[in-house]
């Protein structure tokens, strides 16, 4: 394994598909040593808790639309254990600091992990009171800003909280979900608003980032 640079930060980002080459009995066998794990959701608790047995790492994580994030052994539904949660929340890992919006625009009344509008615009502007006036590094959410990332349907179209935010606080990174690869999507795009880089982590990638000027 090769270590990555000081000058960068190089990270795994996984989400909504249980991918075979991480879940498996190998792993990390042939897989580039990372400083931090990223889970855009729709993941199963027990891929999470997967990872953090195998990675001596920080698994970070925000939950998709399906919420299946939670494990059961018979006492009811538990939070994965050894991961760290970043819904709502900012959290420096690494020496990045990382701001996360789990869940989907609503499309269907009682779903769970998905929210309205005015529950996101809340949210979004408490994320901003924890930053202050801290630079973000990463924004992580579950569903894709509006854009090239957007989905054709309903369900999966973008959300303009998440855009508005990014266009605000202009993050470096945005890493999200939802969009699955038969939506024929770019892997990532610039957003020219932002200059934010914009990542769909679908599945299993590995990628590097550079660390900005001191805190």
């Amino acid at each position: 394994m090769t270590v990555s640079p000081a000058s960068t930060r190089r990270l795994m980002l996984l989400a909504d598909y249980v991918h075979p080459f991480v879940y498996r009995s190998g792993f990390p066998q042939s897989v580039p040593e990372v400083d931090a794990v990223l889970a855009a959701g729709d993941l199963p608790g027990y891929y999470l808790e997967f990872l953090a047995s195998k990675l001596p790492v920080p698994i970070i994580y925000v939950h998709g639309n399906h919420e299946n994030e939670f494990v059961n052994e018979g006492d009811g539904r538990l939070a994965p254990r050894g991961v760290i949660p970043a819904h709502g929340r900012v959290i420096e890992v690494a020496g990045l600091r990382v701001a996360g919006w789990g869940g989907a625009p609503r499309y269907r009344q009682g779903g769970h992990g998905q929210y309205s509008a005015r529950e996101a615009r809340w949210g979004f502007r408490k994320l901003g009171w924890q930053l202050g006036r801290r630079p973000l590094d990463i924004l992580l959410t579950h569903a894709p800003p509006s854009g090239p990332h957007a989905g054709t349907d309903f369900a999966h179209r973008g959300c303009p909280e998440i855009t508005r935010f990014m266009h605000q606080r202009r993050p470096a990174l945005v890493i999200h979900g939802h969009i699955h690869e038969y939506e024929g999507r770019k892997i990532e795009y610039t957003d020219e608003a932002s200059g934010a880089r914009v990542i769909n982590a679908y599945g299993y990638r590995i990628i590097e980032v550079p660390l900005t000027e001191s805190r």
